[in-house]
């Protein structure tokens, strides 16, 4: 039996049975919690739920397998697939150019502004760069369905002007969340939806059919984040493929790229595309994320603790082979292999640390186009004019798929090298201070944050958290003090303490206690000193950002 809610607004919407709103539903919302793309993301649901808990069920299996000594590698099941000719099916041209892409939160603003930066590709985010809240999931829903329509425009009364869309823009990509993620204020039959579902289906519903007019038929197209395994490639295929069914849009039309972010990944880069070979048009390396991964798999080996998160750049011969092996595998599949985030943001008030900022940047671009990627990452619109022109001089074509790096010979032990490095009380001070600082936005609805002139995300917050509960629970020695120093507990919450009087100095008193800095201290220094590791933080935080509706309906109350 269908139902209606009905709000402060006086906006009636209509439910199809077992879709249970628990968030409160604004003047609005009823652009995109429609009962016709409501009914579509719970078929989704419905259709594809148990396997997504079977995947989840086998990362576990397969960490415990990890945490009792086992090494990730290559399958010898699917060597008959890593050897073969085949090749993914043919990119569209509207991207075969995708020198410079720039990510982002589905904010309004930044939307815009992402979409006129003068980058080939603009990936809108859902995940690491978005707090997801109920109102950031639906308002950013709101967002790209006007982005796609091209009616999209933001009013800043401060500043007395209107931003609107340029007439010549990035192509829309959008990164839904991760599986492991669900959406609590939507309830599917009981039980919360998984968050994935939600972003793409909505997404998809609402917006298949215009964005495939101005693309000239192609797309949409999406990201694809935190894959371990070629079986959840396949799920996505899977997904792909009825979506399309559904609403008659044909087999291959959607096109994703698949962040390879995870260091199980690594190993299945061949079998992943080959999973989703009619809508695949790439990989890309994401570097921060897999640090991050490195580590968690890593999380019972004593043997394999890592430098200060600092000194783990892409000179690391781990990193190095991780970005070889993606380019050689994408280019003899026929897709594009995207380089890694430039995470830093132009620094206004000091012109030499800006310049030797754009420095580094430039050194990274040109690394990776030299080495054969085919675009990369920047997190801010000031750096997509310094990264192009690295591009630009030293790839004249469109991209670099021809060049088949047959000389790349990596093996396992090279993708498993531990990173070379020293420990240090800055090193975890650092973590420390970083991870608060996020926490605490993040805990206010932020979900990119601009610290210490980098844009970061919840990569950052991760790898700070996992290597502080690393090198607490093996009481790392710290390098470079004269006493012997020993990462404990008590070192831990002494540093939790100290750091967070420094970040009271630096963001001010009045702003340090209209935040919830206290609370985000509570909970990082909680999962620095849990017995077990979290697979996730985000997991755990998200309890703290959300807010159910008071007097929830329905259709079962009709």
């Amino acid at each position: 039996m269908d139902y209606t809610q009905k709000t402060a607004t006086k906006t009636t919407f209509e439910f199809p049975d077992g879709v249970r709103i628990r968030g409160r539903i604004e003047d609005g919302y009823e652009k995109i919690l429609s009962k016709e793309a409501l009914q579509f993301v719970a078929d989704l649901q419905r259709t594809f739920g148990d396997r997504v808990s079977y995947n989840m069920a086998c990362r576990k299996e397969q960490q415990a397998r990890y945490n009792k000594g086992e090494l990730p590698g290559f399958d010898p099941s699917t060597k008959a697939i890593r050897e073969g000719d085949w090749i993914c099916s043919a990119t569209p041209k509207v991207v075969a150019d995708r020198r410079v892409e720039i990510t982002g939160p589905v904010e309004r603003k930044m939307i815009i502004n992402a979409l006129n930066s003068g980058a080939k590709v603009f990936m809108s985010d859902f995940e690491d760069c978005l707090c997801p809240t109920w109102d950031n999931i639906v308002r950013g829903h709101i967002n790209l369905k006007d982005a796609v329509e091209g009616t999209i425009t933001y009013e800043d009364k401060a500043r007395n002007r209107t931003y609107k869309l340029n007439d010549k823009i990035a192509v829309l990509f959008v990164r839904p969340r991760g599986w492991h993620l669900p959406e609590a204020h939507i309830e599917i039959d009981g039980q919360p939806a998984t968050g994935c579902l939600v972003d793409f289906g909505l997404y998809f519903y609402h917006n298949y059919a215009t964005f495939r007019l101005k693309n000239g038929g192609s797309g949409p197209f999406f990201y694809l984040p935190k894959m371990e395994h070629s079986r959840e490639a396949a799920l996505w295929n899977a997904i792909f493929e009825h979506a399309q069914d559904a609403l008659g849009v044909p087999r291959g039309s959607i096109k994703a790229t698949v962040l390879i972010e995870t260091l199980p990944a690594v190993f299945q880069m061949h079998e992943i595309l080959y999973e989703l070979r009619e809508h695949s048009i790439g990989l890309n390396w994401g570097r921060w994320d897999y640090i991050f991964s490195y580590i968690k798999t890593f999380q019972a080996h004593s043997n394999r603790l890592v430098p200060d998160r600092v000194q783990v750049g892409m000179t690391q011969h781990f990193m190095k082979s991780y970005s070889e092996l993606l380019i050689q595998t994408c280019h003899k599949r026929g897709v594009h292999a995207m380089g890694g985030m430039a995470a830093q943001i132009p620094i206004k008030d000091d012109p030499q640390a800006n310049e030797a900022a754009s420095a580094l940047v430039q050194a990274d671009k040109l690394r990776e186009v030299k080495a054969g990627h085919d675009g990369t990452w920047a997190a801010h619109p000031g750096l997509i004019s310094v990264i192009a022109d690295v591009f630009d001089k030293n790839m004249k074509q469109p991209n670099q798929i021809n060049l088949k790096r047959e000389d790349v010979k990596v093996s396992e032990e090279d993708l498993l090298e531990v990173p070379k490095g020293v420990r240090t009380l800055e090193g975890l001070r650092l973590n420390t201070r970083v991870g608060i600082q996020y926490l605490a936005a993040w805990l206010t609805g932020m979900g990119s944050v601009p610290l210490y002139n980098l844009m970061e995300d919840a990569a950052t917050v991760e790898i700070s958290r996992v290597q502080n509960w690393r090198w607490i629970h093996y009481e790392a020695i710290l390098d470079g003090e004269v006493v012997p120093m020993k990462v404990t507990c008590e070192l831990a919450s002494r540093i939790l303490d100290e750091e967070m009087a420094r970040i009271q100095r630096e963001v001010g008193m009045e702003h340090f206690k209209s935040g919830r800095y206290e609370e985000a201290q509570r909970m990082f220094g909680r999962q620095c000193t849990a017995q077990s590791l979290d697979d996730f933080l985000t997991l755990d935080v998200y309890k703290s950002i959300l807010q159910f509706h008071s007097n929830p309906v329905t259709s079962s109350d009709m």
